[in-house]
């Protein structure tokens, strides 16, 4: 299998999307600014399949086959950029949501050109940008007896690269790929990031997005 690489992947959304790639079996690199922390961070992490989970650098993680960016929004296009050369001819995966939170609710910002995922894609103009993971409870995720049956939703602009993530989402447990169109699509998905976590924070919560009505 592959290699997947997380940049910024010490967090809850790095760290539960690795738990669950290596629990169908990756090899997940989890980048971190500091090693040791990366590293510390990856000790905590038990998948169950015959995939694990190391720590180390970012610069490290963006030499695998395949990367995910999980840092916050508002240090993903300066760690991107100093990586575009390890990044060239890759897919990356962006699950990056620019948010802020205002009292009870998150509120959702929007960058210069509509969307952290076409701000990663000006900042790597040799790799292919695919957007994933924005709605999941990092809890949840993190928690492989959580019962979560979530929904990926999926968006780029090359067909390949969202049939290629769509097939990794479907392998990873407790979540289903769904293919939803182009980059033009990235801001109104990054945004309903911000309607997902403030009704959790209101009902006190761990809801995720499931989309009836579809055969997969």
């Amino acid at each position: 299998m592959e290699t997947v690489g997380i940049l910024g992947g010490t967090g809850p959304a790095g760290r539960g999307v690795a738990i669950r790639l290596a629990t169908c079996g990756y090899d997940v690199v989890l980048g971190s600014r500091d090693a040791d922390r990366a590293s510390e961070t990856a000790k905590g992490i038990t998948p169950r399949g015959s995939g694990s989970v190391r720590g180390a650098t970012n610069e490290e993680a963006a030499t695998c086959e395949l990367v995910v960016v999980a840092t916050p929004w508002d240090s993903a296009v300066a760690t991107v950029s100093a990586l575009r050369a390890q990044l060239a001819n890759k897919t990356v995966i962006s699950m990056v949501n620019a948010l802020s939170r205002e009292g009870r609710e998150l509120v959702p910002l929007y960058p210069a050109r509509g969307s952290m995922a076409a701000q990663i894609a000006f900042a790597l103009p040799d790799s292919t940008i695919v957007g994933a993971f924005h709605h999941l409870p990092a809890a949840q995720m993190e928690d492989l007896d959580s019962g979560l049956d979530a929904d990926v939703v999926i968006f780029s602009d090359n067909d390949g690269a969202r049939k290629r993530v769509n097939e990794l989402v479907n392998q990873m447990p407790g979540l289903t790929g769904v293919v939803a169109g182009s980059m033009s699509l990235a801001s109104p998905i990054e945004a309903f990031t911000a309607v997902c976590i403030s009704i959790n924070i209101r009902h006190k919560a761990h809801s995720y997005v499931k989309l009836a009505g579809l055969s997969h």
